[in-house]
C-alpha cells in the first residue's frame, strides 16, 4: 500500500502540464481513486521529499560544498573581510565562513519532526492545492506552515552550534581584529539571526529541488499502477 499511494502522487506529478487540470479532474471525481488514497500519497511522498532535504542539508558538507546553499560572509561584514584579506589574515576570515556552515548543517535534523507535523496536519484541500500548483507548491506549503516553528527550533539549535564549532569566537576575533585596524568603523552584526535566516533559505532550496525530482521523475512510469492512473487521464 505504501509504495501504491506513493506512485499515485508521482503519477499526478508527472501528467503534462496542458493536461493537467483534465487529469486532475478525472483523477478527484466520481468512480476515480479516493481522495484520502491520494492524500495519503502525497504525503508519503512529502515525507520523502522533506526527509532526503533534511538528510541532505544536515550532513558534513551539506551546506559548506553546495553553491547554491553555501553561507556567505555577511554583507555586513564584507569590509572587515577586505581589511583582514589585506593585511594577510584570509585564513581567518575563510575559517569563519566554514564555521557558519557548519552550525547550519548541525541545526538541519531539527527540522524533521516539524515538517512531519506539518503533514499530519495536512488536509484534502491542502492535498488539492499542492497537486494542482506549481513545481515547488508543496516547498511553499511547508515555508508558510513550518517557518514561525523553524526559526524558534533552528535559532537556539545555530547558536549552540556556532559556539560548538568555534564561529562565534570567531566572529569577535575578525571584529576585533578589524577594529584594531587605523580609521575604521567596528560593523554590527546579530550572527545568530543571520545563520538561522540563511539555513532556513537553504532547507527550502533543497527541498524545492526535491519535490521537483519527485514531480518529473520518468523513472516511475515504468510500474503498473503507473500505467493504470495514465490510463483514466485518457479515457
Amino acid at each position: 500500500m505504501r509504495h501504491r499511494g506513493l506512485s499515485v502522487v508521482l503519477a499526478i506529478f508527472l501528467a503534462a502540464a496542458p493536461a493537467r487540470s483534465n487529469f486532475l479532474d478525472k483523477l478527484f471525481g466520481r468512480g476515480s481513486l479516493s481522495e484520502d488514497t491520494i492524500a495519503a500519497g502525497l504525503k508519503e511522498a512529502l515525507d520523502v521529499g522533506t526527509a532526503n532535504a533534511v538528510a541532505s542539508t544536515g550532513r558534513l558538507d551539506g551546506y559548506f560544498k553546495n553553491e547554491a546553499i553555501k553561507i556567505l560572509m555577511p554583507e555586513k561584514l564584507k569590509p572587515v573581510e577586505k581589511g583582514l584579506r589585506a593585511i594577510g589574515r584570509g585564513e581567518d576570515v575563510d575559517a569563519f565562513v566554514m564555521s557558519m556552515n557548519r552550525a547550519a548543517e548541525k541545526a538541519a535534523p531539527q527540522a524533521k519532526a516539524i515538517f512531519k507535523d506539518a503533514l499530519a496536519h495536512m488536509t484534502i484541500t491542502d492535498a488539492k492545492n499542492i497537486l494542482r500548483g506549481g513545481d515547488t507548491a508543496a516547498t511553499e506549503f511547508f515555508r508558510a506552515k513550518t517557518s514561525e516553528r523553524l526559526t524558534a527550533s533552528f535559532r537556539p539549535a545555530v547558536s549552540s552550534a556556532l559556539s560548538e564549532v568555534g564561529a562565534t569566537k570567531r566572529y569577535k576575533d575578525l571584529v576585533g581584529r578589524y577594529s584594531a585596524l587605523p580609521f575604521v568603523k567596528s560593523p554590527s552584526l546579530d550572527l545568530d539571526a543571520h545563520v538561522t535566516g540563511k539555513a532556513l533559505d537553504g532547507l527550502f532550496h533543497v527541498l524545492g529541488e526535491e519535490e521537483k525530482k519527485i514531480r518529473k521523475d520518468p523513472a516511475a512510469r515504468v510500474t503498473k499502477l503507473l500505467k493504470e492512473v495514465f490510463s483514466k487521464s485518457a479515457s
